[in-house]
């Protein structure tokens, strides 16, 4: 049984909830072995097509990785911690869902990492963002260095990386790392009507398309060209493309599985 993720599935829409308001949803080993059990889980309910990830409390996303477990590890064992990120964010990531980050306060350092990790992120006005880790005499673990040069560019990532400096949600809005900016108490309700078009879309064209974008970017564009030719091929073979284009043909709405 979970401590500290805890999830709610309504109208095939999964919430999924960091709870550990006191440290401000702080990133241990136990939380992001839940949420890797979590997104397991979520990943085998056939009815469940977009996963919400938020944070408990009204002040947090999740504020970081915890620095009190962290300032007792050893250079191996901040390797194995990293590790652990990088295998949980990556499969949140790579998901056959879509996923919202709903950043409603503080999404620092592998808190931001997370949020990087979701297919798309809705925050808050009062949101802060930001990879402060070089005030602690570190980096991001979590994936921060290869995530935020993809989202806002080099440059910029550069820039947040040497300063440590915490930016707005609409100056994340600006360079590319946030989504939709909302204001505080509408953060969750934007998110769920958000999830509610998503969810009426085919969830295995969604799936192939994040597989062409994900793995497309990490290749010249010939081979990526040609590897999305792969996937629209493999489209043909799923129930929802005969019905997409049939209910087209006949100008109703189509019915996913």
């Amino acid at each position: 049984m979970n401590h500290y993720v805890v999830h709610h599935i309504e109208s095939s829409i999964a919430t999924v909830t960091i709870v550990r308001p006191n440290a401000l949803n702080a990133l241990n080993k136990e939380v992001i072995k839940e949420l890797e059990a979590t997104i397991d889980f979520l990943e085998q309910e056939d009815d469940v097509k977009v996963i919400i990830l938020t944070g408990a409390g009204d002040k947090a996303f999740v504020a970081g990785a915890d620095i009190s477990e962290m300032r007792a590890m050893t250079p191996m064992e901040a390797k194995q911690f990293s590790t652990l990120g990088h295998q949980v964010f990556d499969r949140l990531e790579k998901s056959r869902l879509f996923t919202i980050a709903a950043v409603n306060g503080f999404a620092l350092g592998g808190g931001c990492e997370l949020a990087m990790a979701c297919d798309m992120r809705v925050a808050s006005e009062r949101s802060k963002l930001g990879i402060p880790e070089v005030t602690l005499g570190l980096i991001p673990g979590f994936g921060g260095t290869q995530r935020l040069p993809r989202l806002v560019g080099l440059g910029k990532a550069k820039e947040m990386l040497a300063t440590g400096g915490v930016i707005s949600a609409e100056y994340a809005k600006e360079i590319g790392l946030v989504n939709h900016v909302v204001i505080h108490q509408d953060v969750m309700s934007f998110c769920i009507e958000l999830a509610k078009k998503i969810a009426s879309n085919s969830t295995d064209a969604i799936s192939l398309g994040k597989q062409a974008m994900n793995r497309g970017t990490e290749m010249d564009q010939d081979k990526a060209m040609s590897y999305e030719a792969s996937l629209f091929a493999v489209a043909f073979t799923t129930p929802d493309a005969p019905e997409g284009m049939q209910a087209f043909l006949e100008k109703r709405s189509a019915v996913f599985q």
